[in-house]
């Protein structure tokens, strides 16, 4: 620790999960704004990531540039990625929008593959000086080795990647700072476990932290989620003690009733160039197709086969409530498809057993699945809905005992088979084991970056014959 000269206050002002609420934006910079001008002392804001989500209109319009002018006019003094930056972004678009960003973009877990560095908008850790506290900062995200790999990263263990900065930063700074976007478990284990780390500002898991846990000497922090709350945390050197201590930590609750009226004016302009750019016709149709999620609908049997023509897989599994309404006759636009499948979930292909198949298709015959509402892993839907098959053939009564329902599937006019393997085309967010559990216990897993499972519905679209297609009953009551 350096020595002080006199007492010394540092206010932290954070945001973490934003995950592109505009609506809240503006209120939360109001706060800041309110706060910096009130605060004794310096002020350092900070944000853990998930600023960004494709699922916004705003986000998605402007490739993220919406959101990082929002950062830059808030005023905000470092950042880390969550991965919703780093795995729904192609690489060279992030580099050109944090070549715009007015801070420093920390995470110490992400290197290039080909160069084993940090991508060029990317340090492991900085030192920032306020008003001669110097301020040790290093961030960490969730290491989804797998799918960064296929974007040409490796994410590495957050532990060890932690640890060996916070040993670079101990010696010559009086605080150090981990921006976690990694979920509170995590931080936890890592305040137990890396000695030298005076502050944890994490995110990922949206955990609200009204008064910050402190364990051994370190403070873990949380915000919450979709900019509902400001982190508020003052730290305070006094002349009998050479260590920052927490003097208060709160989270201020966003009130919409605030303004920063030049970030307003900011989000209202992204809106409108957004919607503009959303207004291309990605094709026209001469019928309206129907979305069900108790029920087999041709909208989402047209997702299935958008995956099963994508994957090349034996056979496509997806859920009707990646669908939020139905796709109306005439012309399809970007954004009318942004709007309806705004999840920013990928397609892969898996190696699953037979008898997981039966299952996971007999649950998809209940309401309490097909009706169950699901949060997280990507999915922007309400309910998880029921699931749609191209390849496939399910016979079923629908009078049979839970479970029992199924009589027969057949792909290609053969049975399928229980204890038979199979390649089957489907959603990246089953592998997480959410929504219809069986189809996570599959193997030699091939995720496919960067398409979106939108992307792939314009592909089906323009694919002749594909809304016919649709009309052909895979389950067969």
């Amino acid at each position: 620790m350096l020595k002080k000269s006199h007492d010394q206050k540092l206010t932290i002002l954070y945001t973490n999960d934003i995950h592109s609420h505009f609506e809240m934006m503006s209120s939360a910079a109001a706060i800041i704004s309110r706060e910096r001008t009130a605060a004794q002392g310096p002020v350092l804001v900070l944000d853990i990531g998930d600023h960004m989500d494709r699922a916004a209109v705003e986000t998605e319009g402007s490739m993220g540039q919406a959101n990082v002018d929002i950062m830059n006019l808030t005023g905000y003094d470092a950042i880390t990625i969550g991965n919703n930056e780093g795995l729904t972004f192609p690489a060279d678009v992030l580099e050109h929008l944090y070549a715009g960003l007015q801070c420093p973009v920390v995470c110490c877990n992400i290197r290039e593959t080909t160069s084993g560095a940090p991508p060029r908008w990317m340090k492991p850790s900085i030192v920032v000086e306020k008003e001669g506290i110097r301020v040790g900062i290093t961030g960490a995200t969730a290491a989804f080795a797998g799918f960064y790999q296929l974007l040409g990263w490796e994410a590495s263990d957050p532990d060890q990647a932690i640890a060996e900065q916070v040993r670079l930063l101990s010696d010559r700074c009086d605080l150090v700072i981990v921006l976690s976007h990694l979920g509170l478990t995590t931080d936890k284990r890592l305040a137990e476990n890396i000695e030298g780390i005076d502050i944890i500002l994490g995110g990922h898991t949206h955990h609200v932290l009204e008064d910050p846990l402190v364990i051994g000497g370190t403070v873990i922090c949380g915000a919450g989620k979709f900019g509902n709350y400001v982190g508020r945390l003052v730290m305070e050197r006094s002349s009998e003690n050479d260590r920052f201590m927490s003097r208060e930590g709160l989270l201020l609750s966003v009130d919409q009733a605030l303004i920063e009226p030049i970030v307003e004016q900011a989000i209202m302009r992204h809106h409108e160039l957004a919607e503009q750019r959303l207004q291309e016709q990605v094709a026209v149709i001469d019928r309206k197709l129907p979305i069900h999620y108790e029920e087999e609908s041709p909208f989402a049997n047209l997702l299935a086969q958008a995956v099963l023509h994508h994957t090349g897989a034996e056979f496509a599994i997806v859920n009707s409530g990646q669908l939020l309404g139905p796709l109306p006759k005439g012309e399809i636009s970007a954004g009318m498809l942004h709007s309806l499948c705004p999840s920013p979930i990928n397609p892969c292909v898996v190696t699953l057993r037979g008898e997981h198949i039966y299952q996971a298709l007999e649950e998809s015959l209940l309401l309490e699945f097909n009706n169950k509402k699901i949060t997280g892993f990507g999915f922007r839907g309400y309910i998880l809905g029921c699931l749609a098959v191209d390849g496939l053939q399910v016979h079923y009564d629908p009078s049979g005992l839970p479970y029992h329902k199924i009589t027969s599937i057949t792909l290609g006019g053969q049975p399928l088979e229980r204890t038979r393997e199979y390649r089957v085309g489907t959603l990246d967010m089953f592998t997480f084991k959410i929504g219809y559990e069986t189809l996570a216990l599959g193997t030699d897993t091939a995720y496919m970056l960067p398409e979106f499972i939108r992307d792939l519905l314009r592909e089906e679209l323009s694919r002749p014959g594909s809304l016919d297609e649709t009309l052909v009953p895979r389950w067969i009551s």
